[in-house]
């Protein structure tokens, strides 16, 4: 017998087990491994197909419903686990607290998206993986590659759903009371309610493949979860609104400083619904100094729901780490606040007593904006971080020392070299002068903290601002490797061999 269809027995043994074993564990399997019985196929109903154990979908757009006898297929709280493989470019999904919809896409009840490598169609980009409660809890990062089994948990109790993909907690969100999903030019209205479940087919070639779709019921009066209600205000909605509409909810730029830890930012990333990119500081002065320490910071990071920064510091470190060191990173950002000046003297800029008196402001600033075009133009960076930023000395001459000729050629090189401009919460830079002329200029942009510790790890309240008042969409926004590659690949050899 071939390995395969022992292994398929074998699986098929397991699925029988299980649900036998139902009454005992409190789970029941919800597909029997060889037929559609139980469930009910919308529109295009030959999408649906049971190969080799598994539900199969591929062919039209359709959404396969579950129908069956158990629990009056109407559950309210729930534990529900889904083991499912994604082809490349597969776009799916799995619904809960919907009901049987004969055409287009269930109009009840919320998604818990599967997406490894789709990109969208036609010009749209789309940017919400695997695992994200859609359209209200994003996840900008992939966790699962392609043609790999994996599995995602759903637990419903009150208002509470969490979403684990594999062992990683990746959703924990509360519905407000009332709820504050609204109906929108995008998606129906949508609160926790009841219902039964659903699988995506998206569309033809979008592969999908579910070998076991298996539910532990809760009671109906099982409570929320204990913890603080979420703080229902203009920049909750924002976050929601926002991320619905496409515009990526991660801040690029945060830091585990001042006592922070890595579970404390998760816990608070998934409270607010603004993913984590997860930065550490590299370079001249700092630990992380050579390419063993950038290897074990993201080796410590392996299995973690967030992104994976270097924040390049000082001009010297394009010689302190090479490119396979510096590739193992999701993203690259530095900002043009260390370097040299015409005198050979090396400051921060941040630090009054580095930057001494500026006897002259003018001269000063043309050397700064030298030093950003270069750093743009030269350095493996993806993001151009604290930008605009001017020592505290002359800060508030700002607007008058940040001409429309140094923007532009700051923003000329951003572009040429595909450099997102981050969007920056603590110093609320660049200007919103700035950011209208990066966006006419072809710039993408980026959300950054730059917190210091735990208190000031704000929402990305600038951002959002901005994102209103400048009237920036998801065409504008940066999310690595979504409109070109990384820099370290646009850029190879630039970092010592």
């Amino acid at each position: 017998m071939p390995k395969f269809e022992v292994t398929r027995r074998a699986f098929l043994g397991t699925v029988a087990a299980a649900s036998l074993a139902s009454a005992a564990d409190g789970w029941t399997e919800l597909f029997d491994g060889h037929s559609l019985n139980g469930w009910r196929p919308s529109e295009h109903k030959d999408s649906w197909k049971v190969q080799d154990g598994a539900l199969v979908a591929d062919g039209g757009r359709s959404h396969l419903f579950y129908a069956g006898n158990f629990h009056g297929a109407d559950f309210k709280n729930f534990e529900l686990e889904v083991e499912c493989q994604a082809r490349h470019l597969c776009n799916s999904g799995v619904y809960f607290h919907t009901k049987y919809q004969e055409t287009n896409f269930p109009g009840k009840g919320f998604e818990v998206q599967i997406n490894n490598t789709h990109i969208g169609d036609g010009g749209y980009r789309e940017r919400k993986k695997t695992a994200s409660l859609y359209g209200i809890r994003n996840v900008y990062k992939q966790f699962v590659g392609d043609d790999e089994w994996f599995r995602m948990r759903v637990l419903v109790r009150g208002k509470s759903v969490q979403i684990h993909l594999n062992d990683m907690l990746m959703v924990d969100y509360v519905e407000p009371t009332p709820p504050v999903i609204p109906p929108s030019d995008l998606e129906p209205e949508r609160f926790l309610d009841r219902g039964t479940f659903a699988l995506q087919c998206h569309n033809t070639g979008s592969i999908a493949r579910f070998r076991s779709v298996r539910v532990r019921p809760l009671p109906d009066d099982t409570p929320t979860p204990p913890g603080p209600a979420p703080a229902v205000d203009d920049v909750f909605r924002a976050i929601i609104n926002d991320g619905r509409h496409n515009i990526p909810m991660v801040d690029y730029h945060t830091h585990l400083k001042e006592g922070l830890t890595l579970d404390q930012a998760l816990a608070n990333s998934r409270r607010i619904g603004i993913e984590y990119g997860i930065a550490i500081n590299c370079g001249k002065g700092f630990p992380t100094a050579n390419d063993a320490a950038a290897r074990a910071f993201v080796d410590s990071m392996k299995g973690q729901p967030c992104f994976v920064a270097m924040q390049a510091e000082g001009r010297e470190w394009t010689q302190m780490f090479s490119d396979k060191a510096a590739g193992l990173f999701d993203y690259i950002f530095t900002d043009s606040m260390t370097w040299t000046d015409n005198h050979g003297r090396r400051m921060r800029l941040w630090i009054p007593e580095e930057v001494g008196t500026i006897a002259d402001p003018q001269d000063f600033m043309n050397t700064l904006v030298d030093r950003a075009v270069g750093i743009l133009e030269h350095e493996p960076v993806d993001i151009y971080a604290n930008p605009t930023f001017l020592p505290e000395v002359i800060a508030k001459d700002y607007d008058r020392l940040w001409t429309e000729e140094r923007m532009q050629k700051v923003i000329a090189a951003a572009a040429k070299n595909g450099v997102a401009i981050e969007i920056n919460n603590r110093y609320k830079l660049p200007s919103p002068a700035f950011i209208r002329a990066a966006k006419a200029g072809g710039c993408k942009f980026s959300f950054g903290t730059n917190n210091t510790g735990p208190n000031d790890l704000g929402r990305c309240e600038y951002g959002l601002r901005m994102v209103d008042e400048c009237k920036l969409v998801w065409q504008d926004f940066f999310t690595p490797g979504s409109w070109y590659p990384k820099a370290i690949e646009r850029k190879p050899g630039v970092l010592k061999g």
